[in-house]
């Protein structure tokens, strides 16, 4: 599959490909839009089985970056990086190689941690570029977004308790958590101080069963995880979790998860309105990690990071609520919403360095 052909008609602004034979590299930047700003998305490290798999998911996520910017009231654009490798034969130099790759962008793209990377690769490669976020604290970073994305996934489910039941309260609601990860794992400690009535299941036992000692959660195994009756499925594990296959097995209320692409296809939303089931977009549920790191690109300001996570519980309010009134499914409701603001305040042009 050819680039052009995979980038279709969804319009990427800048898709561009990385190699360093000295150190392996292997990566492909995406960059939707810029048109609110700057395109900020995660790197993503993953051995993918192929170079178009690796496209793929980097087309998807970036556009969902730029969706995820927009909803959340974020003067950013939207963008992906993914790096196609594993861990145990990766070094400094890599990050390295890497970090001149970013910086070749001259500040269209910023990066940061995601699936696969940590805060420390995040300083390595800040000694190549100045464009990345989502540093440790002692690097004069945010540190870890996870818990603030496990917030934002909190203030999405209470509005979606909201628009069900006419009440926020998770108290007494039943909640199977699909991958207790860095987000998923400060996902259940919520829950549970919210008095929700918790289970979950991870690929990683040892991960499910610390959580299952220190908090008293149930823990059931993948295969029943998404098939669990409950009041809210909530994926945090990677995408496409939602498909024709599974979405016939589900038995929940609604869907609040931090995944990215948890919908594996277009009809995917259709399949799960007509099972009776309300799905929270996940680039909207999710924001929140994006609204902290974003926070590192002026004085970090942790009340109104606060604020603008809190912020996620009316965005869902009101993509449900357009949903319900234009009879649209609240995945077209909430890029509608997304698009409607890019029109509105964008600038209508790309990028360029200097101009934010």
């Amino acid at each position: 599959m050819g680039v052009f052909e995979a980038i279709g008609t969804d319009d990427h602004e800048r898709v561009v490909v990385g190699h360093d034979p000295a150190t392996g590299l292997r990566a492909i930047i995406a960059i939707y839009s810029t048109d609110l700003g700057p395109a900020l998305g995660g790197t993503r490290l993953f051995p993918y089985p192929s170079e178009d798999a690796a496209l793929t998911d980097v087309l998807r996520l970036s556009q969902a970056m730029a969706y995820k910017a927009s909803a959340a009231g974020l003067d950013l654009g939207g963008g992906k990086a993914v790096v196609i490798g594993d861990r145990s034969v990766i070094s400094d130099d890599f990050w390295h190689a890497y970090g001149r790759f970013v910086d070749s962008l001259a500040g269209a793209y910023i990066t940061a941690e995601d699936v696969g990377t940590t805060t420390a690769d995040m300083h390595v490669i800040a000694e190549e570029t100045k464009w990345v976020v989502g540093r440790a604290a002692e690097d004069h970073g945010a540190g870890d977004p996870s818990p603030a994305t496990a917030r934002g996934v909190v203030r999405a489910m209470q509005a979606a308790t909201l628009h069900l039941y006419g009440s926020d309260s998770l108290s007494g609601s039943r909640v199977a958590v699909q991958g207790v990860g860095k987000v998923g794992s400060a996902l259940v400690e919520y829950l549970v101080d919210a008095d929700a009535d918790v289970v979950l299941a991870d690929i990683n036992p040892a991960a499910a069963a610390a959580l299952v000692d220190r908090l008293g959660v149930k823990e059931v195994s993948t295969d029943d995880i998404l098939s669990e009756e409950c009041d809210i499925l909530s994926p945090c594990s990677l995408g496409g979790v939602l498909n024709v296959e599974t979405i016939p097995e589900l038995r929940c209320r609604a869907v609040v998860g931090s995944a990215n692409n948890q919908l594996a296809t277009e009809d995917d939303d259709e399949r799960i309105a007509e099972a009776g089931i309300l799905y929270v977009p996940d680039f909207v549920a999710n924001a929140a990690g994006l609204i902290h790191v974003s926070a590192e690109l002026s004085v970090f300001d942790a009340d109104q990071v606060s604020r603008r996570i809190s912020g996620i519980y009316d965005a869902v309010l009101s993509i449900l609520d357009r949903a319900s009134t234009d009879n649209l499914t609240p995945n077209d409701a909430a890029i509608r919403f997304a698009e409607d603001r890019i029109r509105r305040e964008g600038n209508g042009v790309t990028f360029r360095h200097g101009e934010q």
